[in-house]
C-alpha cells in the first residue's frame, strides 16, 4: 500500500479491543498499549480523533433482542462508550498526551459536550479528541457515529482498528481460503455485505469521499506502520481510485 499522506484521521476502535485475557471489560494494560499506538501516531504529526465502541461493556442490539426496549438498550450502550472513552483518555494522559472527551449526550461533570468548532480547535492545538456516546440518538451504531464525526471534522480518512488485517471476501477465521482485498470499492462492500461497517456508515463515508482503512490494531506498532504506508491493511474507497 502506498503512502496516502493523510493528515487528520479518525480512529474507530471496537470496545472489545480494550478487553484483556482475564475477562476484564477494560484491561488497564491493554488500554495502555492502545494508547501507546495512538501516541505514536500523534508524535508522527497526525491529528487524531478517536471513537471507541461499547461492546466490551454492553451491546444495545443484543440486549434489545433479549427483551430490553431498543431505544433504552441503545442509550445504555452509549453510556458504555463514555466509560471506554474515559479509560482511553486516562491511559493517554498517563503517557503525556493531552486529550479531550466530547460526548453526544451532555454530561458536564464528566466531559465536554460535542461542539464541532471546539473539537476542531483542540485538534489544531495538538490534542487527541475522543468522541463518545455515538450520535446521541438510538438506532445508530458507533460505526455510524464514527463516520459522522469523520465527516464533520473533515478527516482525510477513517481508520478502523480490528482483530483482522483487512477486508476479506469471507470470514478468515472460518474460511481458511478467504482472500484479502488491497483495495475495495464502497459499492462492492455494500453489494456483497462484507461486514466492514454498517451500511449507513459506509454510505456516509462514500458520500463524503472518506477512505476507510481497515487494519489490525492488536499488532504492536501497526497503526503507525499503516499510516506510513508500510503495514498490511485494506482501503475502502471510490471505485477506480
Amino acid at each position: 500500500m502506498s503512502d496516502p499522506k493523510f493528515k487528520r484521521i479518525l480512529l474507530k476502535l471496537s470496545g472489545e479491543v480494550l478487553m484483556g485475557e482475564g475477562g476484564l471489560a477494560i484491561d488497564p494494560a491493554v488500554t495502555a498499549r492502545v494508547a501507546g499506538e495512538i501516541a505514536d501516531a500523534r508524535a508522527a504529526g497526525y491529528e487524531l480523533c478517536v471513537v471507541v465502541g461499547g461492546g466490551n461493556i454492553f451491546r444495545g442490539l443484543s440486549a434489545a433482542a433479549k427483551g430490553i426496549e431498543r431505544a433504552t438498550a441503545d442509550y445504555m450502550g452509549m453510556l458504555a462508550t463514555v466509560m471506554n472513552a474515559l479509560a482511553v483518555q486516562n491511559a493517554l494522559e498517563q503517557i503525556g498526551v493531552d486529550t479531550r472527551v466530547q460526548s453526544a449526550i451532555p454530561m458536564q461533570s464528566v466531559c465536554e459536550p460535542f461542539i464541532r468548532r471546539r473539537a476542531e480547535r483542540h485538534l489544531e492545538k495538538g490534542r487527541v479528541v475522543i468522541f463518545a456516546a455515538g450520535v446521541g440518538s438510538p438506532f445508530f451504531t458507533t460505526d455510524s457515529g464514527a463516520a459522522l464525526r469523520a465527516a464533520e471534522m473533515k478527516c482525510d480518512a477513517l481508520f478502523k482498528g480490528t482483530s483482522v488485517d483487512g477486508v476479506y471476501d469471507a470470514d478468515p477465521k472460518k474460511v481458511p481460503t478467504a482472500k484479502r482485498f488491497e483495495t475495495v470499492a464502497y459499492s462492492t462492500v455494500l453489494a456483497q455485505d462484507l461486514k466492514v461497517m454498517d451500511a449507513s456508515a459506509i454510505a456516509l463515508c462514500r458520500d463524503n469521499n472518506i477512505p476507510i482503512v481497515v487494519f489490525n490494531i492488536r499488532e504492536h506498532g501497526n497503526l503507525a506502520a499503516v499510516l506510513r504506508g508500510e503495514g498490511v491493511s485494506t482501503v475502502v474507497q471510490a471505485q477506480g481510485e
